[in-house]
């Protein structure tokens, strides 16, 4: 479900804020704004743009990096039950 493509795509979105959310089995960048309208009540965050930078210890991080990290959150919501 979390693919290291999506997490390129929270590391590059021009959102204000941007979150990797998943909503209907789906995962999906949002602003954070937007996690308080209807549209994406009961998503489940998985991580904030700030959250990743701090984890990988980078804004620019390597594919291997960037499958490592997919991995370790699809685990994560999978657990959730997401």
């Amino acid at each position: 479900m979390i693919t290291p493509e999506q997490l390129e795509d929270l590391l590059e979105s021009d959102a204000e804020d941007p979150t990797l959310v998943v909503l209907a089995g789906a995962a999906v960048v949002v602003p954070a704004a937007a996690l308080d309208t209807d549209r994406y009540r009961g998503a489940v965050e998985v991580v904030s743009r700030r959250d990743l930078v701090d984890q990988l210890g980078t804004g620019t991080a390597s594919r291997h990096d960037l499958e490592e990290t997919a991995a370790r959150l699809d685990t994560t919501v999978a657990r959730l039950g997401a």
